[in-house]
C-alpha cells in the first residue's frame, strides 16, 4: 500500500470510493476528503481546513478539535476511518449487490438518510429533508412513487415535520435516491450527526396573525447546511427552528436554535421594526428548554448567526462522551457570555443586547390552529388542516393530498411538528369540495380534542431503540377516547418509544414513554405516564404521574384521568392548569375512583 495519501485531484476524482484509506507502518489512519483536515491540535485550524501533521513517531493521529484520538468516541472515529459524504461508490456497488449496510457502515449510511431497520423491520428507512416542512404537489407525487416502486406503500410524517418511507430493499436504495434528486428534494444529512429538518411555521405566509413569513430564512438555511461540507459530521445531531411569531408554535423552544421573530415599537432604544430573538440549547429528552442569549438580531442575521454557532460547535462540542455532545453542554462547559464571545468572533456584525421590555409580548396560541379550516390572511382564501393518525399515509393518500393541492390548493403540502398536514390557498367556496374529497380517503379536518394533538414516534415496528408498539397504542387510545368522551379543549398526548424522547412527551399534557415489563412472569409492554408538560408561554417539564402502566390498560387509564380532570377542574381551567396544580398524589387518587367508567 502506498504511504503517502492521495494529493487534491485523485481524492476529487476517487470521491468516497478512497475515503477510509489506512496507511502502512507507524503513519496515522488517513480520514479521506476534508475529514482528514480535522486531525489537528488546534481547534481553530480544524475549522479553516488545515491539517496539522502529527509527530513522525505518533501511534495515532494527533487530536480532533482538541479532543486525543484515544478519547474519541466510537461514532467520531468511524467518521474518521470513512467519511459517510465519500462512500457512494461503495454504496452503488452494495446496491448492485443487494447488501445491506452492516457494522460502522450502518452509522455511515444515516449521513444519506437511509437508516437500516433491521431486526425490528425488513429493509432502510429513508428520511426526507423539506426545509420549512413545505413541499410541492409534484414532489408529493414522487414520494408516492418512491414509497409504491421502492418502499412497503405508505410513509409517516416526523416530528421534525418532514416524511419517513419505509421497507426499502438494498438494491433499490440508489434508485430512491436518485428519484428524490431528480424531483428537488434529498436526504443527504437527514441522519447521523448532521442538522436535521429545518422547521418554520407551516403556516407561514397564510397565518392573520404571524409578524414574518420564515420560509425564505428556512429555505436559505437549508442550503447554506447543504453547500458547507464542515456542517456534517457535527459532535452530535442538531435542531434549527424558524418561528414566526402566528397563532401556532413549533416547540422552537425546544431546538438547539431557535429564532423567534418579535416587534420592536415605536419610541424604544432602537428603530421599531421585526427582530429575532435567539434562543440556543434546547434538548427535551435531557430536560433542557432552549435559553435566551439576550440579544435581538435583523432577520437577514438569522442564517449567518446561526452558522457562527454552528461553527463553534462543532470546534468546541464534547466529541468523546455522547450523551455531552449537544449543544446545550458545550455552552454549559463555555459559559454563556464567552460562548456568545465566540459566535461573535465568527461574524461581521454586532448582534443588539436585548431587554424583554423591548418588544411587545407574543400574541395568543390557537392550540386547534393547525386542524380543520381557516381563513387565510388573503381574503377569501382558507387553510385546512388535515388530521392523520400519528402521521401515517398511504399512497392514494398521498395521491390525493397532492391532487386536492393542485386543484383546490396553491400547489404545496405542508407537514407539522404533530404529525398531520396543511393545505394552503383553498377558495372559501371550495371548502365542501374539500373536505369531501378528504373524507374519501378517510382523513378528517374536525377531530376530537383528545385526538387533534396525539402524537408517537415510530416505534418498536421500524426502531431498534424503541420499547413498544407506539403507533399502534396510539391507534388504541384515539379509538377509546373518540367513541367514549368529549373535552372543551385541545389535548396533547405524545408517546415515545426510549428515553431519547424524539416525540418529546416530556412536553405534552400526557406523555407516554415505553418501557418492558412483566406481568404475571410474562414480558409485556408498558408506559410510564407523566402530565404537565408544554412549550413557549406554557414551557415546562411534565411531572411523573404512573409507572408501568400495562399497554392494554393504558386507554381506560387516560380515560380515567380525563374523567378526574373534568370532574375536579375549575371553571375554565384547561388539563395543563389542572395537572399542574393538582397534587400527583391527589390526581391519582382520583382518577382510580374513575377508572372504568363508562361514557
Amino acid at each position: 500500500m502506498n504511504n503517502q495519501p492521495f494529493n487534491e485531484d485523485q481524492k476529487q476524482y476517487l470521491q468516497g470510493y478512497f475515503a477510509g484509506l489506512h496507511q502502512s507502518g507507524d503513519a496515522p489512519p488517513f480520514a479521506g476528503t476534508t475529514a482528514g483536515d480535522r486531525l489537528t491540535a488546534s481547534p481553530k485550524a480544524a475549522v479553516s481546513g488545515n491539517l496539522a501533521a502529527p509527530a513522525a513517531d505518533a501511534d495515532q493521529p494527533a487530536a480532533l478539535y482538541g479532543t486525543p484520538y484515544k478519547k474519541l468516541s466510537k461514532e467520531e472515529k468511524i467518521k474518521l476511518e470513512e467519511n459517510p459524504l465519500d462512500m457512494w461508490n461503495r454504496m452503488v456497488d452494495m446496491a448492485e449487490k443487494d447488501e445491506f449496510a452492516e457494522g460502522e457502515d450502518v452509522f455511515r449510511f444515516k449521513f444519506h438518510g437511509l437508516f437500516n431497520c433491521k431486526p425490528n423491520q425488513d429493509g432502510y428507512m429513508l428520511r426526507c429533508r423539506m426545509p420549512g416542512c413545505c413541499i410541492t404537489a409534484a414532489q408529493m407525487d414522487t414520494l408516492a412513487d418512491i414509497a409504491e416502486n421502492f418502499g412497503g406503500g405508505y410513509s409517516h410524517v416526523t416530528t421534525r415535520g418532514n416524511i419517513q418511507i419505509r421497507e426499502i430493499q438494498p438494491r433499490e436504495t440508489i434508485p430512491t435516491l436518485l428519484a428524490l434528486a431528480d424531483c428537488g428534494l434529498t436526504s443527504k444529512g437527514a441522519g447521523g450527526d448532521n442538522i436535521r429538518n429545518i422547521t418554520c411555521s407551516p403556516l407561514s405566509g397564510v397565518d392573520p396573525r404571524e409578524l414574518m413569513d420564515c420560509r425564505p430564512y428556512a429555505r436559505a438555511m437549508h442550503h447554506y447546511i447543504l453547500n458547507t461540507r464542515e456542517f456534517y459530521g457535527l459532535p452530535r445531531k442538531f435542531n434549527i427552528a424558524f418561528d414566526g411569531g402566528g397563532q401556532i408554535t413549533i416547540m422552537a423552544d425546544t431546538n438547539d436554535i431557535g429564532f423567534f421573530i418579535v416587534e420592536v415599537p415605536e419610541g424604544q432604544d432602537i428603530p421599531a421594526g421585526l427582530y429575532a430573538r435567539v434562543e440556543v440549547g434546547g434538548v427535551a429528552g435531557h430536560g433542557h428548554f432552549a435559553k435566551d442569549l439576550g440579544i435581538l438580531l435583523r432577520p437577514e442575521q438569522m442564517v449567518p448567526f446561526a452558522a457562527a454557532i454552528i461553527r463553534v460547535f462543532v470546534s468546541e462540542g464534547n466529541r468523546s462522551n455522547r450523551k455531552r455532545a449537544r449543544l446545550v453542554y458545550c455552552v454549559e462547559a463555555m459559559g454563556r457570555e464567552s460562548f456568545l464571545k465566540a459566535v461573535c468572533d465568527e461574524i461581521d456584525f454586532e448582534p443588539i443586547p436585548a431587554r424583554a421590555d423591548l418588544y411587545l409580548p407574543r400574541g395568543p396560541v390557537d392550540r386547534f390552529g393547525h386542524i380543520g379550516f381557516h381563513p387565510q390572511r388573503q381574503e377569501g382564501f382558507s387553510y385546512v388542516g388535515v388530521a392523520m393518525l400519528v402521521g401515517r399515509m398511504s399512497i392514494p393518500q398521498m395521491r390525493l393530498l397532492a391532487d386536492i393541492a393542485r386543484k383546490y390548493g396553491s400547489g404545496e403540502v405542508r407537514f407539522t411538528v404533530w404529525q398531520n398536514a396543511i393545505l394552503t390557498g383553498i377558495k372559501n367556496e371550495d371548502k365542501a369540495a374539500v373536505q369531501s374529497a378528504l373524507e374519501g380517503i378517510e382523513y378528517r379536518v374536525e377531530t376530537s380534542c383528545a385526538t387533534a394533538g396525539l402524537t408517537a414516534c415510530t416505534g418498536n415496528t421500524g426502531c431498534k431503540l424503541s420499547q413498544t408498539d407506539t403507533k399502534e397504542t396510539a391507534a388504541e387510545i384515539a379509538r377509546h377516547l373518540d367513541t367514549r368522551l368529549q373535552l372543551r379543549d385541545p389535548l396533547n398526548i405524545v408517546l415515545t418509544g426510549c428515553p431519547n424522547s424524539c416525540a418529546q412527551h416530556v412536553c405534552a399534557d400526557i406523555g407516554l414513554l415505553g418501557i418492558k415489563s412483566k406481568r404475571d412472569g410474562e414480558p409485556i409492554e408498558a408506559y410510564n405516564i407523566s402530565v404537565g408538560g408544554g412549550v413557549g408561554s406554557e414551557q415546562g417539564l411534565a411531572r411523573d404521574f404512573l409507572k408501568a402502566v400495562p399497554r392494554d390498560e393504558v386507554p381506560d387509564t387516560i380515560e380515567a384521568m380525563l374523567r378526574a380532570y373534568q370532574a375536579d377542574a375549575a371553571d375554565g381551567e384547561s388539563f395543563l392548569e389542572y395537572s399542574r396544580r393538582k397534587e400527583v398524589d391527589d390526581f391519582l387518587t382520583l382518577a382510580q375512583t374513575h377508572k372504568g367508567q363508562t361514557a
